[in-house]
C-alpha cells in the first residue's frame, strides 16, 4: 500500500492534479494515509466520511431514492459519491468508497467484504466491485489499496489522453 501512496503522491504533484474523497466503509483511512505524506496539501482538498445514508444524502446530495432502490453498497452509489465529492471540492479527481467491512450486517448478494470503489476524473471514470476476505481491518486496508491503484491508473490514462 505504501508504494501506491507514494506513486499517487508523485503523480498528483507532477501533473498538478487535485483530489477529494468520500469514504464510508474505510472510515477516513484513505484520507489519513494520503495526508500522512508531507506535501499532500498540494493536491488533497477534501475528505469526508459519509458513514450514514442520511449524510450521503445531505452532504453529497445523493438521492435517498437511489440508496433505497440500489442500496448504500452499490455501484450506483459509489459512482455518485465520487462524482459529487469531486464537484463539491472542485477537484480533478474524486474517489467514492462504500462497502461492508464487517463482521456484522451482510446479505446473500452483498456479503461481508463487498466493496465498491469509484474514481471520477474530468475525462475518465471507473467503478469496480471487489470481494475482500479477512478481518474488518484487512478489508478496509485492501479497499484503500485498491482505491489508490484505481486512482493511479486513471491519472495515467488522463495524462496520456
Amino acid at each position: 500500500m505504501e508504494l501506491f501512496i507514494n506513486q499517487v503522491h508523485k503523480l498528483l504533484i507532477k501533473n498538478k492534479k487535485t483530489l477529494a474523497v468520500a469514504e464510508s466503509c474505510t472510515g477516513g483511512l484513505l484520507s489519513y494515509l494520503l495526508t500522512s505524506i508531507s506535501g499532500s496539501s498540494k493536491y488533497f482538498i477534501l475528505g469526508l466520511v459519509v458513514y450514514s445514508n442520511r449524510v450521503k444524502t445531505s452532504m453529497l446530495n445523493i438521492p435517498a431514492s437511489l440508496i433505497l432502490q440500489r442500496g448504500a453498497v452499490s455501484e450506483e452509489v459509489a459512482r455518485k459519491m465520487s462524482e459529487k465529492i469531486r464537484k463539491l471540492a472542485k477537484t480533478d479527481f474524486g474517489i467514492g468508497l462504500t462497502g461492508i467491512a464487517g463482521p456484522g450486517v451482510s446479505t446473500k448478494d452483498k456479503p461481508v467484504g463487498t466493496v465498491f470503489i469509484a474514481v471520477d476524473g474530468k475525462k475518465q471514470k471507473t467503478c469496480q466491485r471487489f470481494q475482500f476476505q479477512g478481518s474488518r481491518q484487512t478489508i478496509r486496508k485492501a479497499a484503500v489499496s485498491k482505491a489508490l491503484e484505481l486512482l493511479k491508473s486513471l491519472i495515467i490514462k488522463e495524462d496520456q489522453g
